[in-house]
């Protein structure tokens, strides 16, 4: 039996000004999978990221999810349709609580109990979010901005979550826990494309891996030979 494939990349090219960012890339994420796309800074990645998510528009190829094309579609209609991402950097509501915050992640959801037991749910898997429902987000560490940007894209109940960098800058315990819940959350059933600089740590909980280089794949397959590869080792894991 064939996994059906969610999000499909094929001949993707972005391009910022005169400059190519991306040069041609094709991969894939099936159902139930959760794939890590690696890559030195300036790779790529990010941007890969971005037009998936209709936030960079696309000089050729095209993004396919669920069979269809979603070429030209805005961050809105894919969070509706269950493409939901975390980006690099958080980008959480500053000037809202974190419980305002959660509530934006569910806003086109319209059943309000349900709602507030995936709030719970959210509290359950990051306790000290609870503790400080009600402080802005903006006053928050790293790391807990990490956590309610995770938290707020899971309100929206998503069947591909887009992770882009979330270990960044974050310190080693934090890194932990992040990871941690990715896996949890993998678990639960959520398909998942992580995009992340620690290659051993990315490869070490993904079913499939890609590895990107001035705007392209150079290398992809099964997650666990990748990181036993010497060439992943020497290039990306400092041996």
């Amino acid at each position: 039996m064939t996994t059906k494939v969610l999000l499909k990349v094929t001949g993707l090219q972005v391009a910022y000004g005169g400059i190519q960012a991306v040069k041609g890339v094709d991969f894939e994420v099936r159902e139930g999978e959760l794939v890590s796309l690696i890559g030195s800074n300036g790779a790529g990645k990010t941007t890969t990221m971005k037009a998936i998510t209709g936030t960079l528009a696309i000089k050729a190829g095209d993004i396919e999810y669920m069979g269809k094309s979603i070429k030209g579609q805005g961050p809105w209609d894919l969070v509706k349709q269950g493409l939901a991402m975390v980006p690099e950097g958080r980008g959480v509501f500053t000037r809202m609580t974190i419980l305002e915050n959660l509530q934006m992640g569910a806003y086109i959801r319209d059943d309000k109990p349900e709602i507030l037991a995936d709030i719970e749910k959210v509290f359950g898997i990051f306790p000290r979010l609870k503790e400080r429902r009600d402080q802005l987000a903006g006053t928050m560490s790293g790391g807990e901005q990490q956590m309610l940007a995770m938290g707020r894209a899971l309100m929206s109940r998503p069947k591909v979550l887009l992770l882009d960098e979330p270990s960044m800058g974050l310190s080693p315990i934090m890194v932990d826990k992040i990871f941690e819940v990715v896996r949890d959350v993998y678990a639960q059933g959520v398909t998942v494309l992580l995009v992340e600089q620690n290659a051993s740590r990315a490869l070490g909980i993904a079913n499939r891996g890609y590895v990107m280089e001035s705007g392209i794949v150079t290398m992809s397959g099964d997650a666990k030979q990748m990181l036993n590869d010497p060439k992943v080792r020497a290039a990306y894991l400092g041996e």
